[in-house]
């Protein structure tokens, strides 16, 4: 729908779906929901002048949850059945739910034509993992894996370092790495 005119151009809205399984967990409500959530207040700008808008259904187990979640959110749409959700209009799966059981829900979504967003790990083994990467892609779907944590400024230098021999011949490795995910609450 045309909303408005920017820069003496037509601008239109274009709303896309988004399926947030495992809305209510920790990665879901304080990573995804709240990400996508900022980028839907403006919209993100595409090169021929539209504005893409994420529009979110959120998925989880707890009613009661998802209820509070959504209404904190400007009352989202939200459901407690994943194979509904799947059968909707919505066009992209993102999966943050707990691992086990993630290549099951990842079929399910390829077989409903939804492009697929999933954290990791994808799945327990490399081959299934890569049965999932084959079976998206096959079906024409977009696909993707969360891998944030490669691109860690912390991370990035050692790998530079590394590569650039400051370590000579590594003969073993031990990183310690921690799960703080910022919520924005702490600290602006």
């Amino acid at each position: 729908m045309v909303r408005g005119y920017e820069g003496g151009a037509k601008m239109t809205e274009c709303r896309i779906g988004i399926i947030i399984n495992g809305a209510t967990g920790r990665m879901g409500t304080t990573q995804h929901v709240a990400n996508l959530l900022a980028i839907a207040d403006g919209g993100l700008l595409l090169a021929n002048g539209d504005r893409l808008i994420p529009d979110l259904l959120l998925v989880g187990r707890d009613a009661d949850r998802l209820k509070a979640l959504s209404a904190a959110n400007g009352d989202l749409r939200w459901t407690t059945s994943l194979d509904e959700a799947l059968s909707g209009p919505d066009t992209i799966f993102m999966d943050c739910s707990a691992t086990g059981g993630r290549p099951a829900r990842v079929r399910k979504a390829i077989a409903a034509g939804k492009h697929i967003h999933i954290e990791k790990p994808i799945a327990p083994t490399v081959e299934v993992a890569m049965e999932l990467a084959r079976a998206a892609q096959s079906a024409g779907l977009k696909h993707g894996v969360i891998q944030d944590k490669l691109f860690l400024p912390g991370f990035a230098k050692l790998l530079f370092v590394k590569n650039a021999g400051f370590f000579g011949r590594i003969l073993s490795i031990r990183i310690d790495a921690g799960s703080w995910i910022f919520d924005g609450k702490t600290q602006a």
